[in-house]
């Protein structure tokens, strides 16, 4: 459920999620996640002057001394002008676009960006490696998933010690456990049902530099299993289909396919296509057996602005297809035991009005947002009469409806309150009685200041829900819910081994007041015996604002090498998020984007100002739209920070939202406005990172990208890098980290991840001079 959501979401220039992330046990999940999900970016840099490492950087025994200091690489130039509403911008480096990523001269430059980063930080490669080491000792590599009961199987995912990715593995319930319980354990020992590896990765692995699973499906008779393999990092996907125990093909695989696949039946599959600006355009119906070019075609978007979503219902005896601009969300259903009749509209497309299905006995269920309803509200209409509606959970100013989620006898609602995810379990009545508004909903309890919670697939026909807990000082944590006795059950929490105790550390909630009077939520964590709070505390800030992605405070075993060295972590929950409510996100998108940008540096202004740090004790970090969060507030107040992280960044916003041609460009003009219209044009300009570089003095800024990133192209980064260099007037390190085999989320392997977030942190340390105090 978490992993589709995020796809889903993932329709977008998207990574929200820190670089120090949670290993979880699922290379599936695309981002982490973050995110997560992958894509291509290559990095260029001009530089007309030889610079030496700014006086304020730490030469110490390990690091480079200024005559060693070796000089950046230089772009060349090359005048491309772009003219539009009588205005004339030059693009010097605009010829580091090469869409087939192939051309030697973009290739090279990229590899010397790759080996000059090396060099530059090559003085501290040996602290990385400790560094890496400690993180990765707080991993369990030999572990288990929560078991998760699907028909008569629990399935899981299996890491093995020295493994970089999972196996998908599965056991027979046994005939005691068929009646489920929140106090269910999945037998282990010599008398319980054996094990059944389904899916090795590892061994799909070995042939490729990157691998991604981004689904998984098995078939209703659990018979089949179709799985989805990204090589590359471009997301585009190939489906297998095989026998669940013996691994044997059934057909040839599928190709050139989203991972947005589903079974129809235990004998077909809907799946979704794309165009050539990767846009999910298409419907299909495979059936078992037939070549991919005999398949039907269900549904054709044609509208460039609107992509295709695929989900089924909780009941298993729909599928929905859904077609969605930023704006607007419409659904058609197929029934799966008639998979022959095609589409059939459930909900129609009218301009502002998104919604999202399911289905429940003799009953669709949808959540349905619009103008007037913009926090959502839930209604309920007849399978056979879609158009009388009853109202379930009305729309209410305050509370935002996030997603629901079914049961045969319960409605699950995940909302959101004051910044807070929230849990609240109605009872439904009988199939087939009638439905009213939904009375005395059932909260589940959580005990941290704040917190993330996500949903996660649990049983259409039981009472157990199942979803996963954590907080800034709480490990990833998976719980069964009984919801007929309001009873929690703790059913795994991720090992972090070493001498963790989370009691060290305080996690708590502030208020910072930007500039129009509006609060904005911060999430903070530290540990309690390390900080001093007058002001000289390290801390790394962290923001994300768009796509009204939610981003909640979560656990990060990689963070606790900064928090266990004094580090306070922060979140800014900043407007063009979705944190508090539908208004939060509409507040910082178009002609109000630069509000995501001022809340930022409002809060990073409350945190100096009550002695959670200073400016030369202040770093910060953002992803792909945060990238561009990063880059923005650089060009504002560059004099805030010390340090900047910029991962994807999504940097040269108004050349690419000028182009068609350029994936996502069109699907995106709702959320950032069509430059095309000339207010538009000159307010995305005055923000846009690439076209509002200046002569003036930048912190250290370190940049990374993927080469094969569908998301946001390499050239970005490279542009914005070689911009800074040619312009910036200081001496402080500028850095570029390419991985040209890799996209958008960067490396697929778990301990690969892990290293990056060791060079991450090194970088920061090395900015901070901190790297002579290190301890392993």
């Amino acid at each position: 459920m978490v992993v589709e959501n995020l796809l889903r979401l993932g329709i977008a220039r998207f990574l929200c999620i820190p670089l120090s992330v949670t290993v979880v046990l699922s290379s599936s999940l695309p981002f982490q996640t973050p995110l997560t999900s992958s894509a291509a970016a290559s990095l260029s840099h001009h530089y007309h002057q030889r610079r030496r490492l700014s006086s304020g950087y730490s030469m110490n025994s390990q690091q480079l001394s200024q005559s060693q200091s070796p000089p950046p690489p230089v772009a060349k130039k090359v005048e491309h002008k772009m003219e539009m509403f009588g205005d004339v911008r030059i693009d010097n480096y605009y010829w580091l676009r090469d869409d087939s990523r192939t051309n030697p001269e973009v290739l090279s430059y990229l590899k010397e960006e790759n080996e000059y980063t090396d060099s530059i930080m090559s003085g501290t490669k040996k602290l990385e490696e400790q560094l890496f080491a400690e993180i990765r000792g707080r991993i369990k590599e030999d572990d288990v998933s929560a078991p998760l009961r699907k028909g008569p199987y629990y399935y899981y995912e299996k890491t093995l010690e020295g493994k970089e990715y999972v196996q998908h593995c599965r056991r027979l319930i046994p005939e005691n456990q068929k009646v489920p319980s929140v106090y269910d354990t999945m037998p282990t020992g010599p008398e319980a049902p054996q094990e059944h590896v389904i899916l090795d990765e590892n061994i799909k692995a070995q042939q490729h530099g990157y691998y991604s699973i981004g689904a998984f499906k098995v078939s209703p008779n659990s018979k089949l299993v179709a799985y989805a393999e990204d090589t590359k990092g471009n997301e585009i996907y190939t489906v297998y289909v095989i026998d669940a125990e013996t691994q044997a093909p059934i057909g040839e695989p599928l190709v050139g396919l989203t991972p947005y696949v589903q079974w129809a039946g235990d004998n077909a599959l809907v799946y979704i296509t794309m165009d050539e600006i990767l846009r999910p355009d298409k419907a299909w119906l495979h059936v078992l057996g037939e070549d991919q070019s005999k398949d039907t075609c269900l549904y054709v978007e044609k509208d460039d602005m609107f992509s295709l979503d695929l989900y089924a219902s909780e009941s298993k005896k729909y599928l929905f297809v859904a077609s969605e601009s930023k704006n607007t969300r419409f659904n058609f259903y197929l029934d799966v035991s008639k998979p022959e009749e095609g589409l059939k509209v459930l909900t129609p497309r009218v301009d502002g009005i998104d919604t999202t299905v399911s289905h429940r006995g003799d009953h669709f269920f949808i959540k349905r947002r619009s103008g007037q309803f913009f926090n959502s509200e839930v209604v309920a209409c007849p399978v056979d009469n879609t158009s009388s509606t009853t109202v379930l959970l009305p729309h209410r100013e305050s509370v935002k409806i996030q997603e629901i989620q079914l049961f045969s006898d319960n409605l699950v609602s995940y909302e959101r309150e004051d910044g807070l995810p929230k849990i609240i379990v109605y009872r439904l009545p009988p199939t087939g009685e009638p439905l009213t508004s939904l009375q005395d909903g059932q909260a589940v309890s959580f005990f941290d200041p704040v917190y993330s919670v996500e949903s996660s697939y649990s049983e259409f026909s039981s009472s157990i829900l199942r979803f996963t807990y954590s907080s800034l000082k709480t490990p990833r944590s998976v719980y069964d819910y009984d919801m007929k006795a309001g009873i929690s059950v703790l059913k795994k929490i991720d090992p972090v081994l070493g001498s963790f105790d989370s009691t060290h550390y305080v996690t708590e909630r502030r208020w910072a007041p930007a500039s129009d009077g509006t609060l904005i939520p911060i999430s903070i964590v530290y540990r309690k015996d390390l900080v001093k709070l007058d002001g000289s505390d390290p801390l790394l800030l962290y923001g994300y604002g768009s796509y009204e992605y939610c981003l909640d405070p979560s656990f990060s075993s990689s963070r606790l090498s900064l928090l266990d060295r004094g580090f306070i972590y922060v979140i800014a929950h900043i407007r063009g998020g979705g944190e508090m409510g539908r208004p939060w996100y509409e507040n910082g998108k178009f002609l109000k984007k630069k509000n995501t940008f001022t809340d930022f540096i409002a809060c990073a202004e409350y945190l100096i100002e009550n002695k959670f740090c200073s400016k030369e004790r202040l770093c910060i970090e953002g992803r792909s739209a945060g990238g561009l969060l990063i880059g923005a507030v650089l060009n504002m107040r560059p004099d805030l920070f010390k340090a900047a992280v910029a991962g994807v960044p999504f940097v040269d916003v108004l050349t690419t939202m000028l182009d068609p041609t350029i994936p996502l460009t069109t699907s995106e003009w709702e959320e950032w406005g069509d430059p095309r219209k000339e207010e538009f044009y000159f307010y995305m300009k005055s923000y846009s990172p690439v076209d509002d570089v200046k002569a003036q003095n930048y912190p250290h800024i370190l940049v990374t990208a993927g080469l094969n990133d569908p998301r946001v192209m390499y050239s970005e980064p490279s542009k914005f890098v070689a911009k800074m260099r040619d312009m910036k007037t200081d001496d402080n390190i500028l850095l570029f980290k390419c991985e040209l085999g890799a996209g958008h989320f960067s490396k697929s392997g778990r301990f690969e991840k892990l290293q990056e977030d060791a060079f991450t942190y090194i970088f920061i340390l090395k900015a901070l001079n901190m790297t002579n105090e290190l301890k392993f």
